[in-house]
């Protein structure tokens, strides 16, 4: 398979939840062959937006104690049928546009005039925050326009006007979303995860040290930072190169690999950072980093391309891991994902089994 067609072969994939089971839960999934357009129409699809039949082959294999033993993969036995957008106003207002207006209106009441850094919203003013014609002019469009956004009275609004009232509002990346939904508007699709860790997450690193290894992560797969249990536990397995402690780069590439995870567990990270790859992929198209590390992997690894043929996308968010320490011996681990969407970070917990 050429990169291009395998790049494009990415954005027809789909995620689906994981299954629950044992408390050992993973959610690879089998790709799609959908069109590009539609699944591109939508880019972060949903339950509510997409609906396809699937067939579980098996939920996962387990011994009598409850370790996981082997995934179960989800197929698609048929192609995702477009279903109504669901919009959260429908839940909460019933009208698009009068759920729009007020949440615009709710924003605009709490903005403090920008040439009075030091008043509050009500200072001097029989109304609370930003008059319209101050938003309207800090947001670049005319103010009977915004009125009529405001009152329902306006069609849909394009992304660009959407995107320059979330700008002008200074929304976080959640309420831009709630936005775009209120209007009928897909949410934007993020340009590249964030680049640092929230203090709390960092905290939460640090803490731990003595407790257990915990590692995090971004979407694009880069390790950002692990606290020292986890450099004891995994630092023969990172590698220097030209991706930096990119997982999906050292699952194909680091010379310590096996050694630390033992044969079964680096088969089982080769599989699930293919898998991964491929969610990175589909959700950062156009990062340039990604691309080139899938083309790096595409024609240096023949082990990279035997687990990419199979087809799988997603994540496991719970296993059981074991790992060869120096010292230490055979160590056993239940691995927990959790992750934070605002800043699209994965951070994985490891929890020591007792004997």
């Amino acid at each position: 398979m050429g990169v291009g067609a395998a790049l494009e072969d990415v954005s027809r994939g789909f995620q689906a939840d994981p299954p629950s089971g044992s408390g050992h839960d993973q959610g690879l999934v089998r790709c799609g062959h959908m069109c590009a357009s539609c699944v591109r129409s939508c880019e972060y699809w949903c339950a509510s937006t997409y609906a396809f039949s699937a067939a579980i082959d098996t939920d996962g294999v387990f011994d009598a104690q409850g370790a996981f033993v082997e995934p179960g993969i989800r197929r698609a036995t048929h192609p995702a049928r477009r279903l109504p957008l669901m919009r959260d106003n429908e839940v909460m207002l019933g009208d698009e546009r009068s759920g729009l207006g007020e949440y615009l209106r709710h924003h605009r009441s709490e903005m403090t005039p920008r040439d009075r850094p030091g008043a509050s919203p009500l200072s001097h003013r029989r109304v609370p925050g930003l008059r319209r014609q101050e938003l309207a002019d800090i947001a670049g469009i005319s103010v009977e326009y915004y009125t009529r956004l405001e009152q329902g009275r306006a069609s849909r609004p394009s992304r660009e006007v959407l995107t320059a009232l979330a700008r002008a509002f200074r929304l976080s990346n959640a309420e831009q979303d709630h936005l775009f939904r209120l209007a009928d508007e897909r949410p934007p699709q993020p340009r590249a995860p964030a680049a640092e860790i929230r203090p709390g997450l960092q905290q939460l690193l640090d803490s731990l040290d003595d407790t257990m290894p915990v590692t995090i992560h971004d979407g694009r797969l880069d390790m950002l930072a692990f606290n020292v249990a986890a450099a004891d536990l995994f630092g023969p397995v990172f590698d220097d190169g030209p991706y930096g402690h990119n997982i999906a780069y050292q699952a194909f590439t680091s010379a310590g690999l096996r050694e630390v995870l033992g044969n079964e567990g680096a088969e089982q990270l080769a599989r699930v950072a293919a898998a991964e790859l491929r969610k990175a992929l589909s959700l950062y198209p156009e990062d340039e980093q990604l691309r080139s590390l899938f083309r790096e992997l595409s024609t240096s690894s023949p082990e990279f391309s035997r687990h990419w043929e199979r087809g799988e996308i997603g994540t496991w968010r719970s296993a059981m891991k074991r790992v060869n320490h120096p010292t230490r011996g055979l160590l056993a681990f239940d691995s927990e994902m959790l992750h934070d969407p605002e800043s699209d970070h994965w951070v994985m917990l490891f929890t020591p089994r007792r004997a």
